[in-house]
């Protein structure tokens, strides 16, 4: 089953509330990258009248995590995924609608690849930058993923 933007937003609802409900909505995927918005709102706001940090690290982990989701589908293979790292800069303050992208598909395939190949855990680090309505960066985050190939038990 192919996963798209709808389908991710209803997992969202079900599985990840807390994102849906301050409005992580992804917008595009395919192999190569992947798009989620967030919109500053009442409800994902700090006391600075901007977007709480954690609200934009739930849409950038999003746009990384969905890409590894959707590699690991396409394979058919039983692998787990897991984040073991992050770092975040905040370079401006996010309000209005930030956009998240991450266009890393490539070493997503290249480390499930490895992992099939050679059985071992690989980890990679992937980037989502935050960008205004402006197509200013207000914020970058940078996630380890690691993914490692379960045995067949």
């Amino acid at each position: 089953m192919e996963i798209t933007p709808a389908k991710l937003n209803t997992f969202l609802l079900f599985k990840l509330p807390s994102a849906f409900f301050t409005g992580v909505r992804v917008k595009y995927i395919d192999k190569q990258q992947c798009v989620v918005t967030v919109k500053h709102r009442w409800i994902n706001q700090n006391p600075f009248n901007s977007m709480f940090w954690a609200v934009q690290g739930m849409a950038a982990e999003l746009t990384t995590g969905a890409l590894v989701m959707s590699k690991i589908r396409a394979t058919g293979h039983n692998i787990s995924m897991l984040v073991a790292n992050n770092k975040a800069s905040f370079l401006k303050k996010a309000t209005g609608r930030i956009t998240f992208k991450c266009d890393q598909g490539d070493l997503v395939d290249k480390a499930i690849a490895k992992a099939l190949e050679t059985g071992e855990g690989q980890a990679i680090w992937m980037n989502a930058i935050g960008k205004n309505a402006d197509d200013i960066e207000v914020s970058n985050f940078n996630f380890e993923w690691t993914i490692k190939v379960k045995s067949k038990q």
